[in-house]
């Protein structure tokens, strides 16, 4: 019997990647829709034929969904999750977890008191290239430097609510930059010290406050240091992780894996230029499985306090004019 999801939000993110996983899904089925827009929502519910809501809590009452897929606006996100927490309906939610540190931990209690799970959806999780960094990674030797980008240009990085800082907790470094930040907690653990720099000024005159870009350096008590660079202005757009190591490197690029020896040649390498529809499915059905106690909540409060951390310490570093340690934040 599938579990019977909505979704929550109807922007990009939904459109592009959950609603057609949960079409795609064996586990789950779209039972409702919800959008405060109400345009979008008689779009959506057209080709959908769910029923449609323009409040969550009306959602919640009518359908009684097992689990609801939250990708609203940073700063909508803690109403709703508090929301579906006291009336024990579990949550995937689009990241970030949360807008600041302080958040994060009281989303975690609520989480908790709620006896609900919630996963912070991170598709690279799901994607088996991202999943076979770690055995390239043992094969290199000692990593001890990284190097790793996502930029993109679009035409107003502040447009709407994430050019304000105020509703979308940050720019590039808490929106899109989390990705970044996951495979790094994920690779390598939390670091020992972030230094970030960043700026609004992309475009002269622009009206916002959100970075646009960023550029954070890392270090672990590993040895292993390196840098991380985010912008919604610079293009090409690119996104890749480097990692060097004592007997040779690996290079992580949208749907491509290389292991390179010390020369610079190709030793091995894993493509999948398709992966990203599947692995929105795939984080459904994983999600489904973590409900019906067959799989463990890795994405769950608990770790994301230390997203939370790491990005609290870019914003508390660039203040500061010094290294933060993350860990110490915790």
């Amino acid at each position: 019997m599938k579990r019977r999801a909505a979704v929550i939000g109807l922007g990009h993110q939904a459109t592009e990647d959950h609603l057609p996983g949960l079409l795609g899904s064996h586990r789950a089925e779209l039972v409702a829709i919800c959008d405060s827009n109400p345009n979008i929502l008689r779009e959506r519910q057209e080709s959908l034929k769910v029923p449609a809501f323009t409040r969550t809590c009306d959602l919640l009452d009518a359908v009684t969904p097992d689990f609801v897929i939250v990708a609203v606006p940073h700063h909508a996100g803690r109403a709703v999750v508090e929301e579906c927490a006291l009336r024990g309906v579990h949550v995937m939610k689009e990241k970030p977890f949360a807008t600041t540190l302080t958040e994060a931990r009281e989303l975690a209690q609520v989480c908790q008191a709620g006896q609900v799970e919630l996963m912070v959806t991170l598709q690279r999780r799901f994607n088996p290239i991202c999943t076979s960094v770690v055995p390239f990674l043992d094969q290199i030797g000692t990593p001890f430097l990284l190097d790793a980008q996502y930029t993109f240009h679009t035409d107003d990085p502040g447009a709407g609510w994430r050019g304000d800082v105020r509703q979308a907790g940050g720019g590039c470094i808490i929106d899109m930059g989390y990705h970044l930040v996951d495979l790094l907690l994920w690779y390598f653990g939390l670091p020992n010290r972030v230094m970030a720099d960043f700026s609004a000024t992309a475009v002269p005159g622009g009206g916002y406050d959100a970075e646009d870009t960023a550029v954070i350096q890392l270090g672990y008590d590993t040895d292993l240091y390196g840098s991380v660079l985010l912008s919604r202005w610079m293009a090409p757009k690119t996104e890749k992780l480097h990692v060097v190591g004592t007997r040779g490197s690996v290079l992580l690029t949208k749907g491509h894996l290389q292991r390179l020896d010390l020369h610079g040649t190709v030793v091995e390498e894993l493509t999948r230029p398709h992966a990203p529809a599947s692995a929105a499915t795939a984080q459904i059905d994983h999600f489904c499985r973590v409900l019906d106690g067959e799989r463990p909540n890795t994405s769950g409060p608990d770790q994301h306090l230390a997203h939370a951390a790491f990005i609290a310490s870019c914003y508390e570093s660039k203040a500061a004019g010094r290294y933060i340690d993350p860990k110490e934040m915790l």
